[in-house]
């Protein structure tokens, strides 16, 4: 859904925006590739559709973008200059969703993580977090 004051060139920027295979998520896959593959992308089937899932462990990895759904780091406080409300009311929308998904998530048994883009920085601590959410009985 467009805001009034949506030109052409913001148009062709935002639907560059990538929703999977994102740097952010390559970077995570990269990490759990080495010490606890056999993931599965992007399940449809499962509530929220995770970046990552472990099925048989039922983890789900959510990898957020800051400023998309919202995250109080900086990055994520930004507010845009332009079409302000539009902007305001699209990341609750996301930060609705994600809240519907974890609730759904947890109804059915899994366990769910979210990895913040602005956690990247950091990739000891990082890797830390991941092995302990994955290995966690």
């Amino acid at each position: 859904m467009k805001g009034p004051e949506t030109s052409p060139t913001r148009s062709a920027i935002m639907r560059a925006v990538r929703s999977r295979d994102t740097s952010p998520e390559l970077a995570v896959r990269g990490l759990l590739r080495s010490f606890a593959p056999g993931y599965r992308l992007h399940r449809k089937d499962i509530p929220g559709r995770p970046d990552i899932a472990y099925i048989g462990a039922k983890r789900a990895i959510f990898v957020h973008g800051c400023f998309w759904h919202g995250h109080d780091c900086a990055r994520g406080a930004r507010a845009p200059k332009t079409n302000a409300d539009y902007w305001r009311a699209k990341i609750a929308r996301n930060q609705a969703r994600d809240a519907g998904a974890m609730d759904a998530l947890a109804v059915l048994g899994w366990r769910a993580l979210v990895i913040w883009e602005c956690e990247l920085k950091e990739r000891e601590f990082l890797a830390r977090k991941l092995r302990a959410f994955v290995r966690k009985p």
